[in-house]
């Protein structure tokens, strides 16, 4: 949803947006349970929830083993476990309570990656400055270290007459603005094309068919072979690829597409392309945003009219009970041709959904 309502924006005239991707030290480690409690709380969670989860982060001991030889015991009462699967929730938990106080900026959370939004009209980047503002006081409050060094900018601008922006200042500190940055595991870049990460991807490809060649060579069947290639390579490829492949290159496109051509000579087994990849991982996600009202992109797809429905419902329109998504959604589309391949408008084209005649 959130990509979509920035390029949305930058289609208007005099816009642009500013993006502020923030790093937590240690974010895990700072969380004061007593705190997130209090939060929990009036979240709702009962008594004795509460009480277990306090329980689980307060009084751990924590040593140091190396070798024959171990550290003293200690005592620790604040901050989640690393590595707990907890701890990302209760993070999420504690950081609810963060969220834009202008409707031009937006907050975006996965865990401990943070990243404000500003779309920003006329040069006016006063709400967003404030947002950023109100963020820094808020970490102060929650007992969260904003590691000004580590936190990035990223603006992007398409106007014709594109002046220098100014900094941000943190703490003291300016933060950097960058031509690109990675984000959840994804390159992203002022200029919103994805050579950069494709190019990461094929030279991550390129390192693990080393060690294909190297099975290969010890003679392992193909079966093994390509479940190897399945779990170490094709997931290289396929990372996040309903988000940037529709807007790559030809070339891009080619360069992805010799990895899986040079597994196929290596374990000699016929594998899905690139673009089978991309089509089955489009049809997947599509599927489970169109079935699932709460999910954020779910916005994205409007019904058309009971009655335009009904007609495409037709015999010889759909196939059997199944219609085109194209023939029961409309979808919010954008000009701008980064957001032309994104992943909604490309949902119409791929994705075939039971049809149902029943109304809203």
């Amino acid at each position: 949803m959130m990509p979509s309502l920035a390029l949305t924006h930058l289609d208007k005239k005099g816009t642009y947006v500013r993006m502020l991707f923030i790093d937590f030290s240690s974010a895990f480690n700072t969380i004061v349970p007593q705190h997130l409690i209090g939060k929990l709380s009036l979240l709702g969670l009962n008594t004795s929830l509460c009480t277990w989860i306090l329980d689980f982060l307060t009084g751990r001991t924590q040593s140091v083993r190396i070798g024959s030889s171990t550290s003293n015991t200690t005592t620790l009462s604040t901050g989640a476990p690393q590595g707990s699967v907890l701890s990302p929730l209760l993070f999420t938990l504690l950081t609810h309570d963060c969220a834009a106080i202008h409707s031009s900026n937006h907050i975006i959370k996965f865990a401990d990656d943070t990243t404000v939004v500003g779309l920003v009209n006329k040069d006016d980047e006063s709400a967003y400055r404030q947002e950023v503002r109100e963020l820094v006081s808020w970490c102060k409050v929650n007992n969260l270290y904003l590691n000004v060094d580590k936190t990035k900018e990223m603006v992007v601008d398409f106007r014709r007459a594109r002046r220098d922006h100014s900094q941000l200042t943190i703490n003291g500190s300016s933060v950097e603005i960058v031509k690109n940055t990675k984000f959840l595991g994804v390159h992203l870049a002022e200029n919103l094309t994805w050579t950069l990460n494709t190019s990461s991807i094929t030279k991550r490809a390129q390192q693990r068919l080393y060690f294909l060649r190297k099975l290969r060579k010890s003679h392992l069947p193909s079966p093994i072979l390509t479940t190897f290639y399945s779990g170490t390579i094709e997931g290289i490829l396929g990372s996040c690829i309903t988000t940037w492949f529709g807007n790559c290159t030809v070339f891009d496109h080619k360069s992805l597409q010799s990895k899986v051509r040079t597994t196929e000579k290596i374990i000699e087994v016929s594998l899905p392309s690139i673009t089978d990849i991309y089509t089955t991982c489009y049809i997947r996600k599509a599927t489970s945003i169109v079935e699932d009202p709460r999910h954020p992109s779910y916005k994205l797809f409007t019904l058309l009219p009971s009655r335009k429905r009904v007609e495409c419902g037709k015999p010889g329109i759909g196939c059997g009970s199944q219609v085109n998504l194209q023939s029961v959604y409309q979808i919010r589309r954008s000009k701008n041709s980064p957001h032309s391949f994104s992943i909604s408008p490309v949902f119409l084209g791929l994705v075939k959904v039971p049809y149902k005649t029943h109304t809203e």
